[in-house]
């Protein structure tokens, strides 16, 4: 029966993670020198490279994405098994790695995490900030977080918060200045701060309805970021007009920062989802994480 050594394996998926043999080497407390060996040994096993490299970069070939995909997840829960052996039998421990949009932080994070760290010491979490879509396969995610729009239907998805509009907002001296929109073709005469997810190139387009009617608004301004924190300090500064989710600028509009305009065109949506596979083996630690967040948005509902 052939034998693939577990930990040439194990080393193989960390640098095809990271797409760096130096980054996996800290993360696996070992040289580069070794961990490249150990890569090499299980390539010429296997008979067939599972990395391109470059003089710059490492990346998975068609066969090592494969692997990657396919083995990673069996890897991440033996890895966790072994970690949970010396765990008391009702103590709750492993990791859960999330992927998560800006929004999220100030909308459910800054609570869920504090709780759910005081509730289980012995889980580490590691949450990834990040406003692009991922592959939660392929980047060894446990779990996400995004608008439900965002979400593949096989993935089981828990709602967070409530729904909640999208709206255009500004501040007193940019109205002042440039006057107000009445109507969402009127944005286009308008300076309007444009956000680039990560991975992509045009700026998000500016989406409002009323009724049936929708408008998609190729905005133009001074400035795009992929920042939510420096796009509402520049509308809040008076550089432009911005586009979000209501509560990601609820304290700036209560206190008179900024001012929504254009609101019988704002579209709604159902707010965020936390979201992870739907495989019968989730881990304890991932469980609880879901329950814990379930929990919070039981209190807020209620």
């Amino acid at each position: 029966m052939a034998f693939t050594p577990l930990n040439s394996l194990n080393a193989y998926i960390a640098v095809a993670r990271h797409r760096s043999y130096a980054s996996a080497a800290r993360e696996l407390g070992v040289s580069t020198s070794a961990l490249s060996q150990s890569v090499k040994q299980l390539e010429q096993r296997l008979g067939v490279p599972l990395l391109s490299r470059t003089s710059r970069s490492v990346a998975p070939t068609e066969a090592g994405q494969r692997l990657l995909e396919n083995a990673g997840p069996g890897i991440d829960q033996a890895l966790e098994s072994l970690k949970t052996v010396g765990a008391a039998r009702d103590e709750v421990s492993g990791r859960v790695k999330i992927t998560v949009p800006g929004v999220s932080v100030g909308m459910v994070l800054e609570r869920l995490v504090p709780r759910f760290i005081a509730e289980h010491p012995k889980v580490e979490l590691d949450v990834r900030v990040d406003d692009g879509l991922v592959n939660m396969v392929k980047d060894g995610f446990d779990a996400g977080i995004r608008l439900v729009e965002s979400i593949d239907r096989d993935m089981v998805h828990v709602r967070l918060s409530q729904a909640c509009r999208i709206v255009v907002a500004g501040s007193p001296a940019y109205f002042k200045r440039r006057g107000t929109p009445e109507k969402p073709p009127d944005l286009l005469q308008h300076d309007c701060i444009g956000f680039r997810f990560s991975g992509t190139d045009a700026p998000w387009a500016w989406e409002l309805e009323r009724g049936k009617k929708t408008w998609r608004i190729p905005i133009r301004g001074p400035l795009i970021t992929n920042n939510r924190q420096l796009s509402t300090a520049a509308a809040v500064a008076g550089v432009g007009l911005i586009y979000g989710l209501e509560p990601m600028i609820a304290s700036e509009i209560e206190r008179g920062r900024l001012r929504v305009v254009l609101a019988p065109y704002s579209p709604e949506v159902p707010g965020l989802f936390l979201y992870f596979p739907s495989r019968s083996q989730v881990s304890a630690a991932v469980k609880a994480f879901v329950a814990m967040a379930r929990q919070l948005a039981a209190e807020d509902d209620g």
